[in-house]
């Protein structure tokens, strides 16, 4: 235990000064920890402070990228290529700057690296278990994100909920954080108080069971984020502050809102930045929660007219009856932040690229834009080729994002060079015209079942051809002929087809900056018909949208004029 002990103090007298929040959650799932995560961040960095955020998922699983989107959400890609669980992308957006892989931890990666450690004898012979080893080993993780952001205050989102076996070492690793550095240490829980419809009142109990299951393991929640359809009276207030033993000023009211970005503001009428502020004895460099540009965007986020309306045709929204919007979250924030911006709201519809496929192209009527995101797999191709027909021939905007660019290629090839068994290779490898084929290099990975983390991933280079949409778009908004999109994808544009689709309408306009590979297609004429092999929707922010979404929906919105 000494031995340990020093270890601790060594390692936290190099960061005296970084502040840590830890935010867990209670009662169920889906409580939106990710949200508060981000939200306490951007009122800690509105104050002045420099803030970064890390997310600690429970999974066995390395990283996100091979979980079903329909299950886990929306697989997210940071700068750097890592494949991450979707709230590194609201991160990204409440602090309007890149998380990088070292802000994310699994459970399988904690474990994968302290066996590999093992193996190669840098514990020299030790026993090694599961404590106190894999605790140090995500202590060592979040000290590299300290060291890699520069924050002054790192707040951790740990995943799951209190309660289950799964983010234990992930509790007794922050624990232990807190027994060392008492001071420089806090805990938040975020925990949902139901409304009952029978009953018609809000009940804290499940929030207090919640807070028990956290005290038994060793710790004592500093803050209560009260999660529920309405705002939290005084007088739950005062029992679950009792009950919890957290202060009743530090029982903070999260009601639902109309938009996420919404958030912070509803924590600063709480005064939840000053108080976490005063618990670590750290004055406010910004004396007000001043961020008018916030407050700007937030009021031209919830405009309702003129609206326009976008139809999302895809396959990883289906589940039961419901639709999982979460299969593409920064799609739909970044469809979002171009409306703003365009001063309109957005109509989303959702359209199963199999309805298309059985009902026809009657479903995409009384749209005023369509976007085919990304995709794996041949289910529901069809459908989307069916879409993207209908837009070519009918003049509506249409942006095809990674898959739903490849698809265009397709289109393209049967209807406009008459290639009626053109298909991607992913979809039929026995095709004739595979318009879309595998990457070098990747096909030995397949055959060796090497799918995890190795496609093409992260931030590359695009270069922009001129006097095209693609480019009017990035330099209405002063982008760089050259600019920097991320990727997440195993199939591209086969340039053996290049020449002749060039020569019958298709404009190649953006490519790796040695030309070989096609980073983005469009058709010249059409109002607005584009495809990227990339990603914009991953760097598109609330106070800065992407210029391809703002167009996209600037074009939308004119000609529904």
């Amino acid at each position: 235990m000494s031995s340990e002990k020093k270890t601790v103090k060594d390692r936290q007298k190099s960061a005296e000064s970084v502040k840590y929040i830890f935010v867990v959650g209670g009662v169920m799932s889906g409580v939106g920890k990710g949200v508060t995560t981000a939200s306490i961040g951007q009122i800690l960095q509105a104050r002045g402070y420099k803030v970064s955020s890390i997310k600690m998922d429970p999974y066995i699983n390395v990283d996100a990228g091979t979980m079903n989107p329909i299950e886990h959400g929306e697989v997210f890609v940071t700068e750097d290529g890592d494949e991450t669980d979707q709230d590194i992308g609201n991160y990204e957006r409440f602090l309007n700057k890149n998380i990088y892989r070292e802000n994310y931890m699994t459970t399988g990666r904690v474990y994968q690296a302290v066996i590999n450690r093992e193996r190669n004898l840098e514990y020299k012979g030790r026993c090694v278990q599961v404590v106190p080893h894999i605790p140090q080993e995500i202590r060592e993780r979040i000290d590299r994100a300290v060291e890699k952001t520069g924050a002054e205050i790192m707040i951790i989102e740990i995943g799951g909920t209190v309660g289950e076996y799964e983010n234990l070492l992930f509790l007794e690793a922050a624990r232990v954080m807190k027994l060392y550095n008492p001071k420089d240490i806090l805990f938040v829980i975020v925990s949902y108080l139901p409304i009952p419809n029978k009953i018609g009142e809000m009940k804290t109990k499940p929030t207090q069971h919640a807070v028990r299951s956290l005290q038994g393991a060793g710790i004592q929640p500093d803050f209560l984020i009260a999660r529920s359809e309405k705002p939290i009276d005084n007088h739950r207030r005062e029992k679950l502050s009792i009950n919890c033993n957290v202060p009743v000023e530090n029982v903070i009211s999260a009601p639902d809102v109309e938009s996420i970005y919404d958030i912070p503001l509803n924590f600063e009428k709480d005064n939840l930045s000053e108080r976490i502020l005063d618990k670590f004895g750290l004055p406010a460099r910004n004396r007000y929660y001043d961020n008018e540009a916030w407050k700007k965007m937030v009021a031209a986020s919830k405009i309702k007219s003129p609206a326009v309306n976008i139809g999302i045709v895809g396959k990883y929204f289906a589940s039961g009856d419901f639709s999982l919007g979460d299969s593409y979250i920064s799609v739909i924030e970044a469809i979002k932040h171009a409306a703003a911006e365009n001063k309109c709201h957005a109509n989303i519809r959702w359209l199963s690229a199999e309805e298309v496929e059985k009902e026809g192209t009657k479903v995409l009527r009384g749209l005023d834009g369509v976007i085919v995101p990304q995709g794996w797999g041949g289910r529901g191709a069809e459908g989307k080729i069916k879409t993207i027909k209908y837009c070519r021939e009918k003049g509506l905007p249409y942006f095809g994002l990674c898959y739903g660019m490849q698809m265009a290629v397709i289109e393209f090839a049967r209807h406009v060079a008459g290639l009626k068994d053109a298909n991607s290779a992913e979809v039929d490898p026995k095709t004739t015209n595979p318009v879309i084929h595998i990457m070098p290099g990747q096909e030995k990975l397949i055959k060796e079942r090497g799918y995890g983390g190795t496609i093409r991933l992260g931030g590359w280079p695009c270069k922009i051809k001129p006097k095209t949409h693609l480019f009017q778009a990035y330099e209405r908004y002063k982008a760089k002929p050259i600019v920097s999109e991320r990727h997440r994808h195993r199939y591209e544009f086969n340039n053996d087809y290049r020449e002749s689709f060039e020569k019958l309408g298709l404009t190649i306009s953006g490519t790796s900056p040695d030309g070989k590979i096609v980073e983005a297609i469009e058709l010249s004429s059409h109002p607005f018909f584009v495809g990227v092999q990339f990603h914009p929707e991953y760097i598109s922010r609330p106070l800065a949208p992407h210029p391809l979404f703002v167009e996209f929906i600037r074009v939308c919105k004119g000609n529904k004029k």
